[in-house]
């Protein structure tokens, strides 16, 4: 078997596994910007951070709303987090 050659991959098949890769690297990044600004944000009126909330899933957005009201209790609620906003 040492001396098999392997096939080269095709170049739809290249194309498919490199524009996964290009997706899920802006997946992965736009929800660490997200978790960054929920959890550990310097301000709640973060312009990225509150339109990448306002566009996720009602729970996880519930869950980055209740974040941000632990972390600024006396600050407004951002776009989003208000009730009657999304």
């Amino acid at each position: 078997m040492a001396g098999e050659t392997q096939r080269p991959q095709s170049r739809v098949a290249l194309a498919a596994s490199v524009a996964f890769a290009i997706a899920l690297a802006g997946v992965g990044t736009i929800g660490w910007r997200w978790y960054s600004y929920v959890t550990a944000g310097a301000s709640p009126y973060d312009e990225v951070g509150i339109e990448v909330n306002r566009r996720l899933p009602e729970a996880l957005r519930a869950w980055g709303c209740e974040r941000i009201k632990e972390r600024f209790p006396r600050a407004v609620p951002p776009y989003g987090c208000q009730p009657g906003q999304v």
